[in-house]
């Protein structure tokens, strides 16, 4: 089975290609030419029957993507259904499925029934909690354990998978050498670490990359390669381990496009305001353009319960300098597992980060959305400003909850400032 990269290179122009173009308004040829390049991925594993097609990268809308997952300590399989539900509703472009407590393989495979978005997975979650049930030990974990869970998770359908390669003993140990103060904050990258000094080998990730790699094609599986390193605190942004490691995975972005695997990259985590750009434009440097899948990034360390407002802040300036995909940090982020409202408000907030990128960066019809709400407020429409937001269903519960006589909304009333522009100044308001 070809690839998405091998059938654009053969001139082929497939259902996926053709729905992202069109999705973006933009030629397919764009779209064909950014896969060819690694400038744009498209995660569509061969298996996942109900996907609609969704593009990242360069020129194409920020994306955004929604966790969601058990954990050794809530384990209600309907909940994550019910999160997978408002996350696909409220507009999020991918989910990734994180679970770590109950039938893992169950559970994938009920969100994989009802997932039209990309969904990706870090599979080493379950190969740890594998090795842990049946040998007692995390670190007791092969690397055939590992190889076999990523093979599995790449039949069942799974689109992008996340995975550590480039937490090597060498990265690792500079990072031990620097000092940090919160250390390693990536669960995955964490394993790893434990891993590599329990067995004093390399991590198999990185050793035995070509196999990764033989997967991953079979199937037209994305490449995640995620940050194990990532700053977990604005102290620790931008270290020497966060860089070794980042030009590890500029090498291997390398491997992945000469296989013709598809590949992005991920990256921080906690930066302060001044230095987000230097992280984007040192990614896109090392790693040739390759899409670039960020968590957050949260500008300050000092708001639990209020991260996915340091998130959209981070999230439009990194989308803005360059990053191309968002992954959500709702409100419950640091503290527990997010509820659904977390669910809602985390998407909502990285849309409108996003959003606001994409304005900025002159993204195909970005800047249209929002000329057609100032025209309707103009209008003093209300039906067309709440089918126009981001959340219909609030501004209408707003707009019902104080309403006054007339077209104006309760804060101004009767001091409508379009209305008296109207009526003092003869500019005439278009009413529908």
């Amino acid at each position: 089975m070809t690839t998405q990269i091998q059938k654009a290179a053969q001139g082929i122009i497939t259902d996926q290609v053709k729905i992202v173009a069109e999705t973006e308004n933009l030629p397919v040829d764009q779209i064909a030419s950014g896969l060819i390049d690694g400038t744009i991925v498209i995660p569509a594993n061969i298996n996942h029957l109900n996907l609609k097609a969704c593009g990242i990268g360069r020129g194409l809308r920020t994306k955004v993507n929604a966790n969601i997952g058990t954990s050794s300590d809530l384990v209600d399989i309907d909940l994550e259904m019910a999160k997978l539900d408002i996350a696909q509703t409220v507009g999020a472009d991918a989910v990734m499925d994180l679970s770590t407590g109950g039938d893992l393989p169950a559970i994938r495979s009920r969100i994989l029934e009802k997932c039209t978005v990309a969904l990706g997975t870090v599979p080493i979650y379950e190969a740890g909690v594998m090795a842990r049930q049946s040998k007692g030990s995390i670190v007791e974990m092969t690397a055939d354990d590992l190889f076999g869970v990523i093979d599995r998770h790449a039949r069942e359908g799974v689109d992008f998978i996340t995975v550590h390669c480039g937490v090597t003993r060498s990265v690792v140990d500079t990072m031990k050498k620097q000092g940090r103060v919160v250390d390693i904050v990536s669960r995955g990258g964490a394993l790893l670490a434990g891993w590599m000094v329990y067995h004093d080998r390399e991590n198999p990730l990185y050793e035995q990359y070509d196999r990764l790699l033989d997967i991953c094609r079979e199937y037209d599986v994305t490449l995640s390669l995620g940050d194990g390193l990532r700053p977990g605190c604005l102290a620790d942004a931008t270290d020497r381990a966060q860089i070794e490691e980042l030009l590890v995975l500029g090498e291997l972005v390398d491997r992945a496009r000469q296989a013709e695997v598809q590949v992005m990259v991920e990256g921080p985590g906690h930066v302060p305001i001044n230095r987000i750009q230097t992280n984007i434009e040192l990614q896109k440097s090392v790693c040739r353009g390759a899409p670039f899948y960020v968590l957050g990034p949260l500008v300050t360390d000092i708001a639990p319960g209020y991260d996915h407002i340091t998130a959209a802040i981070g999230g439009a300036m990194a989308a803005m300098y360059g990053a191309d995909f968002l992954c959500y940090v709702t409100p419950a982020e640091h503290l527990s597992l997010p509820d659904l409202d977390d669910v809602k408000n985390g998407v909502i907030a990285s849309r409108i980060a996003g959003h606001a990128a994409d304005i900025a960066k002159g993204v195909v019809g970005a800047a249209d959305w929002d000329q057609k709400m100032a025209e309707a407020r103009k209008r003093l429409d209300w039906e067309e400003q709440a089918r126009l937001s981001i959340d219909p269903e609030l501004s209408i519960q707003r707009h019902a909850l104080h309403k006054t006589a007339g077209d104006a909304c309760a804060m101004c009333g009767e001091f409508c400032a379009m209305e008296m522009a109207e009526r003092y100044l003869g500019i005439k308001t278009a009413r529908c």
